[in-house]
């Protein structure tokens, strides 16, 4: 969403909203941590296992990894994503989500570049992409988010409540999707997400691809 778009909101009688995050979820592999740890690498071995063990916020993580980037290699970091693939069964579950009248919303920690590149043209299935924007004029990159919180530079808990529905779905695999997930009515989980809501004792559905969330949800929603 950039900064001349107004907030996209559903009137409150919408049924159900599923957020999604991008980076491990959508992608097969950690697409941003990737590129992080690429781009970034000395810094990003010290930060990331600090983030991941919460030790350290993701605003402040994500930040100071970001804005250690020289802005000349903004476009190398679109040609790093271009390769990536996605997750098997996204076209289906958009497919059902539409016959359904049910938004896709995604919800990424993570640069919105990246988010669009990969996605090429199923941008325009979505409803809505809620993702970290970086300024490239000096420097270095600079960070800019609509949506930054107390922990996270995209707080996904805010995102949420732009779409007031009477059930939420998340669908998630790590760290910055914690917070989303407590909040969701419902969670799809993987790899970190799902060891962090054991340790919650938060209920969620494993999922290994797209086709698993289409199954659940056909089972639930019919």
């Amino acid at each position: 969403m950039t900064d001349d778009q107004p907030k996209l909101t559903i009137p409150n009688h919408q049924q159900r909203v599923l957020f999604c995050d991008f980076d491990g979820t959508i992608t097969v592999e950690e697409t941003f941590v990737a590129m992080l740890k690429h781009f970034a690498p000395q810094l990003s071995s010290e930060l990331m296992p600090e983030m991941y063990a919460r030790r350290l916020s993701l605003r402040s993580g994500v930040r100071q990894l970001l804005e250690s980037i020289p802005s000349e290699c903004y476009g190398e970091i679109i040609e790093f994503s271009r390769p990536k693939l996605m997750r098997s069964g996204l076209v289906e579950l958009l497919d059902f989500l539409d016959a359904k009248g049910v938004h896709f919303v995604i919800v990424s920690g993570g640069l919105r570049i990246m988010v669009e590149t990969v996605l090429g043209d199923l941008v325009h299935r979505v409803r809505a992409i809620y993702a970290v924007d970086v300024d490239t004029t000096g420097p270095r990159l600079q960070v800019k988010s609509e949506f930054e919180g107390d922990t996270e530079l995209v707080s996904k808990v805010r995102v949420m409540e732009q779409y007031p529905a009477q059930e939420q779905v998340a669908i998630g695999d790590s760290i910055t999707d914690f917070n989303m997930a407590l909040h969701a009515s419902s969670v799809f989980a993987r790899d970190r997400l799902a060891q962090y809501l054991d340790e919650q004792q938060k209920p969620y559905t494993k999922w290994d691809n797209f086709f698993d969330v289409l199954e659940k949800l056909s089972q639930q929603w019919d």
